[in-house]
């Protein structure tokens, strides 16, 4: 009697394999479940088949991968290879069956899930918005070790195997279909019988076309090697993020053979296993999955937004919630207002749904809303107007009057105090901050604001909320610039110092981008907005009216209303989206540190004050938000090893 896997025969001796693990909501490849599975294949094998089609009991998806929790475990290089070699041979006996198989997927089918489906003969892919591959191994430092890195490539071809292998982005099944990945689309209700057919009809395995087979000779593997490595290093240097250069070494040298490599060479899974980023980045993974967790206590639902205030964040905000599927109305002072944001969501929707008939139902649910009648409505209230306390308690208060007992009342904003902005609301144990980050379709984390006086379940409901429109919920404390925006403030206020001592911008960002940060300090502060940042600066560090204590240079830049990216000059100026840069030089001594030290010390000071609950929480969303060094571990892990 099987644990984890159900076997059903049917009248065309066809086998169909439903994988669901025991006591999960979602299927993981555990040692336990993958010794039932190659046992499960050995039995398989005797019988007389015409074939197999392996498929998920889940709802929820095919497989997500491999059980990290058993990734984290791992304390020597022969522990590694042990669970390397367990997928490796189980995988094996599923291309070596005497008869075709077929993966049907329906939902996620990521790292070990997807090496799986490549094991299989043939695999079919449900068409709907869920259905998505991907090889994220290299998100944790690790690499496809249980047959990905020798048979994608086979399938689809060297550089868009690679591709996928060296970001970790997922694909949907329509681009899964056109590059080969999938041999068919079909809808759900025709999946069974789509499997079935192939089975029943087993037609020759698909074959590269002849350039990209000409590609996978041992001669030319070098050249799409040299070209891989010159994009990764773009993005990542081998120093600090090791694992898809090691990608790259195995498929280049060994055809994606994990075990062709010396265990001594720097590549190798032995030492892979035991670099300080793959500790590091497993660690980040763990602190996702509980920022995942929070907001499951509550069983708020939202259905219909309200939001006010159609600026670069609060479209951002509306569109984004839209993408996710709910009903937004969009709320400013006239249609000349709303018209950027409109059409900033247009060209959003373009680009993440590819599908004429998803943008067109997706604009359908973003409405324009000028007289602010879509607040009676609406599940969930987000303010995202300027930053000016009494305008923002005006607004709360009509906002109030009007909105259900039931809705959650938000503010988005990054500087001012919750319990100063509800100081006129008849009940303000209802307002809690809600603070997206910008660009918000790209930036994960939202921290969730409780004030002084904000009800329990608010914060509840609300991370609730940004769990459901796909975002990383952060509870933090109320107080000036929460967390995110408070560490961040001495970082930028020493890079605008050492800019008004001298220093070229565009060392202070080659500075902050070889320490690991995914942007420089000066970049940074144009694409946010100059104006915002003396803004929030000054909210932060409690500047009064008039006094000079702000960055000279970047008053002026203000009010010359050069405000960066969005007005097209800052401190760089801008041309196509990109800042315009002159080489930096060589980074003197010191500079790294200045940098650095006061980001450091202010998470300590943060975390010391509870702001947030705890050390790993304060680096998780320091991680999700100003993208700090991941291969570090986050700011308050990396200062503990120093």
């Amino acid at each position: 009697m099987m644990k984890h896997f159900l076997v059903e025969h049917d009248r065309d001796d066809l086998a169909w394999v439903t994988f669901d693990k025991a006591g999960e909501s979602t299927n993981t490849l555990s040692a336990e479940t993958m010794e039932e599975f190659a046992e499960l294949l050995d039995h398989l094998k005797k019988q007389s088949l015409r074939g197999v089609i392996v498929r998920s009991g889940k709802a929820s998806g095919f497989i997500a991968g491999a059980d990290v929790a058993e990734f984290i475990a791992i304390k020597t290089p022969g522990e590694a290879m042990s669970l390397v070699r367990r997928g490796w041979s189980t995988f094996q006996k599923l291309a070596a069956l005497p008869f075709p198989t077929v993966a049907l997927v329906k939902g996620f089918c990521m790292g070990g899930g997807l090496e799986l489906a490549l094991a299989c003969r043939y695999r079919i892919a449900v068409d709907d918005p869920a259905t998505r591959f991907a090889l994220p191994e290299v998100m944790l430092g690790i690499i496809p070790a249980w047959g990905g890195m020798m048979r994608l490539p086979r399938v689809v071809g060297p550089n868009a195997a690679l591709d996928m292998m060296l970001t970790g982005r997922a694909i949907d099944g329509k681009r899964a279909k056109r590059m080969g990945l999938v041999d068919a689309l079909v809808p759900e209700r025709v999946m069974h019988n789509a499997a079935r057919s192939m089975m029943m009809e087993a037609p020759a395995a698909r074959k590269l076309p002849f350039a990209q087979n000409l590609l996978m000779m041992p001669v030319m593997r070098h050249f799409v090697a040299v070209g891989a490595r010159k994009q990764v290093l773009k993005r990542a240097r081998p120093e600090h993020y090791p694992a898809p250069y090691s990608i790259i070494e195995h498929w280049e040298k060994h055809d994606g053979d994990p075990f062709a490599m010396e265990p001594t060479h720097p590549h190798s899974i032995a030492a892979i296993s035991q670099h300080p980023t793959t500790g590091n980045l497993i660690r980040i993974f763990g602190l996702q999955e509980r920022m995942k967790s929070l907001g499951k206590q509550s069983s708020f639902i939202a259905k219909r937004v309200h939001v006010v205030g159609a600026g670069t964040m609060g479209g951002d905000i509306a569109s984004w919630c839209v993408l996710r599927g709910l009903t937004v109305t969009l709320q400013d002072q006239s249609p000349q207002k709303l018209a950027p944001a409109m059409e900033r969501a247009a060209d959003l929707f373009e680009r993440r749904l590819r599908d004429r008939r998803l943008v067109r139902d997706a604009l359908d649910r973003l409405i324009p809303d000028v007289t602010g009648a879509g607040v009676r409505g609406a599940d969930v209230v987000i303010e995202a107007i300027f930053e000016n306390l009494a305008v923002k308690q005006a607004l709360f208060a009509t906002i109030e009057s009007q909105a259900k007992p039931t809705a959650l009342l938000a503010s988005n904003t990054s500087s001012l105090k919750l319990a100063d902005i509800g100081a006129t609301m008849r009940d303000p144990t209802r307002l809690v901050g809600i603070h997206f980050f910008n660009p918000v379709a790209q930036l994960q984390l939202v921290e969730i604001v409780a004030g002084e006086r904000t009800a329990p379940r608010w914060p509840e409901d609300a991370a609730a909320f940004v769990r459901a429109i796909d975002k990383l919920p952060l509870p933090v404390k109320d107080s000036p610039g929460f967390l995110v925006n408070r560490v961040l403030g001495p970082y930028m206020a020493a890079a605008f110092r050492m800019l008004e001592e001298g220093m070229q911008p565009e060392m202070l960002d080659k500075a902050a981008t070889e320490f690991g940060m995914p942007m420089g300090p000066i970049e940074l502060a144009d694409v946010v907005g100059l104006d915002i940042c003396l803004a929030a600066g000054r909210a932060i560090s409690g500047e009064s009216p008039g006094s000079n204590e702000s960055p000279a240079r970047l008053v002026n830049l203000v009010a010359a209303k050069k405000f960066g990216k969005k007005s097209g000059e800052g401190y760089y100026r801008w041309e196509n989206g990109k800042p315009v840069k002159t080489a930096a030089g060589n980074i003197p001594a010191g500079v790294t540190e200045r940098l650095i030290s006061p980001y450091i010390a202010e998470a300590k000071k943060a975390v010391a004050e509870g702001i947030v609950s705890d050390a790993d929480l304060a680096d998780a969303g320091l991680i999700f938000s100003t993208g700090f060094a991941p291969f570090r571990g986050g700011p308050m892990h990396y200062a503990a090893t120093l």
